[in-house]
């Protein structure tokens, strides 16, 4: 299956040099491509959307958000957004940076007693990274990100949770839930929605996409999916559409000033070390010459996949309710090129 994958993808790559086809033949054949991909990889149902500047570009569902029920898949549809959660709490704290709450280069330890690596800064937690013996070394632990709801606390003195729903609400993404538990959470819990946002919440919890289970394409079984509560490096529910609003939001200076966006897309300025991948919530590297930010998410029955090209102000959303996205492919090392939905979107769009 992967090499056809592959093989699929790099089929696309001529498109990129010197293309003079409208922007509706290249969408078409995107979703042709994405939905060949979606298709071989398992995948029940997917939603995409491709951001410009100023206001999504290009959006589809493709395939069934509940194959008992033959519903299929809409760019509305919310979705388990695992990792890309990583992605809202690296901005959060690099707002509390900005406001002069917190320091990158702040020992984690501050703010979380508990923590196994309290030496360790908000920027090496942010970036993947810590101090070794050899210099600094790479190593995508998400769970590492725990540590910083402490520091979140610490700058805006509400808890992780109530801070993102602030986030969310801010940005308008309405179908958006900062933890599946949000709803039934009860005191002394932190986070109690009110009425009308616990009604809200509900109903996008039910329409939430079932989670499937996939041994081999064709062979989807409904699963319960893994986050039962929210993280600072998963357990949001979300859409493409409202994860959008996040990306232009971004783009648009209204999250984080420019300087601040360009730390976070860059990779550590380390002395004599080369290739970390990371940014400060983000993967960077460079494609083609030109900077490319991504990041993925994956649990056993749902992935997502975000992919940014800055220098086009183009950014591709992919979630699905199979870890079809991401599990067959070695995205953890940080390069985004082993990813055939990367490489399609690249070889249409990219530089």
């Amino acid at each position: 299956m992967r090499a056809f994958l592959v093989a699929l993808a790099l089929a696309t790559m001529p498109l990129a040099v010197g293309t003079a086809a409208p922007d509706s033949l290249l969408y078409s054949r995107l979703e042709s491509y994405l939905d060949a991909l979606r298709v071989q990889a398992g995948i029940p149902g997917m939603s995409a959307a491709i951001v410009g500047d100023t206001d999504i570009v290009w959006e589809r569902g493709f395939g069934r958000q509940d194959l008992g029920r033959s519903i299929a898949t809409q760019p509305d549809t919310p979705f388990h957004i695992d990792g890309l959660g990583e992605t809202l709490t690296a901005t959060l704290v690099l707002q509390c940076v900005e406001q002069g709450k917190l320091s990158l280069d702040d020992p984690i330890g501050n703010y979380d007693s508990g923590s196994p690596d309290p030496g360790a800064t908000i920027r090496q937690l942010l970036a993947h990274t810590s101090s070794g013996l050899g210099g600094e070394t790479f190593s995508y632990r998400p769970e590492r990100l725990e540590s910083l709801r402490g520091a979140v606390r610490e700058c805006t003195g509400d808890s992780y949770r109530e801070t993102l729903a602030n986030l969310l609400d801010r940005l308008a993404m309405r179908d958006s839930v900062p933890g599946p538990d949000a709803v039934t959470l009860v005191p002394p819990a932190e986070g109690i929605p009110d009425e009308a946002t616990s009604a809200r919440y509900s109903a996008v919890l039910a329409r939430l996409t079932t989670s499937y289970l996939v041994i081999e394409p064709g062979q989807a079984s409904p699963f319960q999916h893994s986050a039962t509560t929210v993280t600072t490096a998963s357990g949001v529910v979300s859409t493409v559409r409202d994860l959008a609003q996040f990306d232009l939001a971004l783009k648009q200076g209204l999250l984080l000033t420019p300087d601040t966006l360009a730390l976070a897309w860059s990779t550590p300025a380390v002395p004599a070390v080369q290739g970390l991948p990371h940014g400060l919530g983000w993967f960077v590297q460079t494609y083609n010459g030109q900077v490319v930010v991504w990041q993925f998410g994956v649990s056993e029955s749902s992935s997502s996949f975000l992919i940014t090209l800055p220098s086009r102000r183009l950014t591709m959303i992919l979630l699905a309710n199979s870890d079809g996205l991401v599990k067959p492919f070695v995205l953890t090392p940080g390069d985004v090129l082993a990813s055939p939905f990367a490489r399609v979107f690249l070889g249409l769009l990219g530089p």
